[in-house]
């Protein structure tokens, strides 16, 4: 009886210990670092790229919508380049000391990118880089802005005016002087 009963305790440890020892050997998924939403992310020293992503209708102009965060005592110069069909262009972004910057969102600075020649749903090379630091290249999702979260950040260019919309100065009246009385 008393093997009976020893075997049983055996087995149900043997059994309590075999399903709940996966925590032990498995990573939380909490830890594990992964891209949340639609953009890409990456490292360049201690400025940290967060979400980068592009938002284009005719894969020539885009917008860049990006996070960066700079985790350094200093203001830093984010440089952002890439090639365009015409050369390499390139772009330097202030950032703030110990601060967050969201570049492309509605009344936040924007980078855009113009002769780009990539077609939304595809992913495009761009380079980031400040200091001293060897920068990293990431492959930015290209998006058309159709959904309707990104469809108030498209890119649009500075308008231009044709000659015709030329603004013209009405000329303002000017007082004449009056004499003074002299003594």
């Amino acid at each position: 009886m008393r093997a009976r009963i020893a075997a049983s305790v055996v087995l149900a440890a043997g059994i309590l210990l075999g399903t709940s020892a996966c925590g032990f050997f498995a990573a939380p998924a909490t830890s594990i670092a992964y891209n949340a939403s639609d953009g890409v992310s990456g490292d360049v020293g201690q400025i940290h790229i967060r979400n980068a992503l592009l938002l284009s209708t005719d894969g020539e102009l885009a917008s860049l919508i990006v996070s960066v965060v700079n985790t350094t005592d200093t203001l830093q110069s984010l440089l952002v380049q890439y090639e365009s069909s015409t050369g390499t262009v390139s772009q330097d972004v202030p950032v703030e000391a110990n601060t967050t910057v969201t570049l492309g969102t509605d009344g936040a600075a924007s980078v855009v990118l113009e002769n780009m020649n990539s077609q939304p749903g595809s992913l495009f090379p761009v380079f980031f880089q400040y200091g001293e630091e060897t920068g990293t290249e990431l492959l930015v999702p290209v998006l058309s802005g159709l959904q309707s979260e990104y469809s108030t950040l498209l890119p649009t260019l500075a308008p231009t005016l044709t000659p015709s919309e030329t603004p013209t100065e009405t000329p303002s009246e000017t007082p004449t002087p009056s004499a003074t009385p002299s003594a």
